[in-house]
């Protein structure tokens, strides 16, 4: 347990951080999986829209640390690599 005040704080702030961390990184998981949904529907326009949104979602997450830079990058390139394997409409 913390034994001085500075402990105690550093307690207090990597508990605020580790929740706001968790909540980036759900709303991530959250935009991927309606690409994904899209993706699974068939449906090329409805995917390419919800990859737009999820986009900035994924690069503030890799800018604010919650997701390694190569990792958001490496999924938005196979999302839309799997979006344009789709039959045009």
């Amino acid at each position: 347990m913390a034994n001085n005040a500075s402990a105690r704080k550093r307690i207090r702030q990597t508990e605020r951080r580790t929740e706001r961390n968790r909540m980036r990184k759900s709303r991530v998981r959250t935009f991927v999986k309606k690409v994904e949904s899209a993706i699974a529907g068939g449906d090329r326009g409805a995917a390419a829209e919800a990859l737009r949104a999820a986009q900035p979602e994924l690069q503030r997450a890799a800018t604010k640390g919650v997701i390694h830079r190569n990792t958001v990058m490496r999924k938005l390139s196979r999302l839309s690599a799997r979006i344009k394997s789709l039959p045009t409409a």
